[in-house]
């Protein structure tokens, strides 16, 4: 990429406001065609050569007004990571599983590259080649984390861009190798596996947040193996059922590997972390410290094969997670927040690492409230959340609402159409996780059909048995033998 002749004076720009990366996000679908490509293509460019792009991050109107400001040709490059239009593009549907490529600021010194005070395809917007242009860019704004941490008159220029004229060539993108994906002329080890396929070890160690609705609904009563108990105390007792079976999965011999962080938070009124007893207060634990500090043991019926055949017996169960309900509000948002602000914590230690992404399994009895607009506010939180990613995929999001009516059960699926206009299931399936193929054969198997289709992370009017069949699928049990 030939260089302006006043380059490094651009260079004194970037390094006396403290910049030292650029960033593009894009859908993990489009990896395989930008390293198959050789690089970032402008959409204007990948129309002409007729390179398809499967899920593309800006819609038919962007594109109409890229060309009313002659900006087809270009690619765009933002100083943020947690770029508006990202959100944009996710709501929209255009993409499900984003990745924020890191971009080579010598792109910036490019001999066409232009720099744009804000979105380039908005009013007001200066556009220019000149050091005065790149000037023009408010770099405090730029390096907000978000744009709402701004005074108002200031967001717009949160969005500043450099427009690479264009095409951006593979060896500009920082972390292209990190992906799993075969990349000509790198070495052997980068050509390593296809996503969600990373083995869980002490090393490589994946999350999980349990999220449970605690409000009041949660009081209401089923009958659940012979017993007549609320839904929020079958709830916990799955949940605890399945931390144990986490638990378990790690012991090996008498050592108990740490292969997993989990966290519960419960919410209505407010969200708090869910433990109880010892671990009371924490956000992450080990498998080991559950294993050494349960809070109590509860005697429950569940089913056992015997030489009569299949009975109920009376069995002992450990618990970490009380059934709770009350409070008359369901706000979920503050636990998607909770979740948030703990992955981002996890991430910055994991994120370079080939770890299995984090799950987060959310359970309801029904619709968010408690905050104005809770739709908007609750499908921005999850689109936050699946848009951390390891090295091996994105953050998951199962979104599950049970319930003690015999309703028809909608399980994971493929279309918002088998939904039926339903309006609080399609406010879980707009928060959902778009699920990796590697979960096409059990959830096959659920639903029974061969469904070769990707499934949407959602149940709704989910019974109990379900949700247990749910929870399998979700906690992966990929764990390395020797590790």
């Amino acid at each position: 990429m030939e260089k302006k002749s006043n380059w490094q004076e651009f260079k004194a720009v970037l390094d006396q406001n403290g910049i030292t990366k650029l960033y593009h996000f894009t859908d993990r679908e489009n990896l395989a065609s930008i390293i198959r490509n050789g690089g970032l293509y402008s959409w204007g460019d990948c129309v002409e050569k007729g390179l398809a792009v499967s899920r593309p991050g800006g819609s038919d109107a962007s594109h109409q007004i890229d060309r009313g400001y002659g900006l087809q040709k270009y690619v765009r490059v933002s100083f943020t990571k947690e770029h508006p239009m990202m959100y944009v593009a996710m709501k929209d549907g255009r993409i499900s599983n984003p990745v924020v490529l890191e971009i080579d600021l010598d792109v910036i010194y490019g001999e066409d590259t232009q720099y744009a005070d804000r979105n380039a395809a908005k009013n007001g917007m200066n556009v220019g080649g000149t050091l005065d242009d790149f000037k023009k860019i408010h770099f405090q704004a730029v390096k907000a984390r978000k744009h709402f941490d701004l005074p108002e008159e200031e967001q717009v220029f949160f969005q500043a861009e450099v427009l690479v004229k264009n095409f951006i060539p593979l060896e500009y993108i920082k972390n292209i190798g990190n992906f799993g994906i075969p990349i000509p002329s790198k070495p052997k080890e980068l050509q390593i596996k296809n996503p969600y396929t990373a083995q869980i070890t002490r090393n490589t160690p994946t999350a999980f947040i349990f999220m449970i609705d605690q409000s009041i609904s949660m009081s209401r009563k089923l009958n659940y193996r012979g017993e007549f108990i609320t839904l929020a105390d079958a709830v916990a007792r799955i949940v605890n059922d399945q931390i144990n079976n986490l638990v378990l999965r790690c012991i090996k011999l008498n050592d108990v590997k740490h292969y997993y962080d989990i966290a519960v938070i419960g919410y209505g009124d407010d969200a708090n972390y869910g433990w109880k007893g010892i671990l009371a207060g924490r956000d992450f634990v080990s498998p080991e410290e559950l294993k050494n500090n349960p809070f109590k043991k509860i005697t429950v019926k569940e089913e056992k094969r015997t030489r009569k055949g299949v009975e109920l017996k009376e069995v002992e169960k450990v618990q970490w997670v009380e059934p709770v309900a009350v409070g008359k509000y369901t706000r979920a948002h503050k636990a998607f927040m909770m979740a948030k602000e703990l992955l981002d914590k996890w991430m910055k230690e994991h994120h370079e690492k080939d770890c299995y992404p984090p799950t987060i399994i959310n359970i309801t009895d029904g619709a968010f409230n408690g905050i104005v607009n809770p739709r908007e506010v609750n499908i921005q939180l999850a689109n936050e959340l699946k848009a951390l990613f390891t090295n091996d995929g994105n953050v998951l999001i199962w979104n599950i609402h049970v319930t003690p009516d015999n309703q028809e059960q909608i399980l994971l699926p493929v279309s918002k159409t088998e939904l039926k206009g339903d309006k609080d299931s399609e406010l879980l399936y707009d928060m959902s996780s778009l699920l990796p193929s590697r979960y096409n054969l059990p959830i096959g198997d659920l639903r029974g059909d061969a469904e070769n289709a990707r499934h949407v992370a959602m149940a709704t009017n989910t019974d109990l048995s379900t949700l247990i069949q749910l929870m399998d699928i979700g906690t992966p049990t990929n764990i390395s033998q020797n590790q």
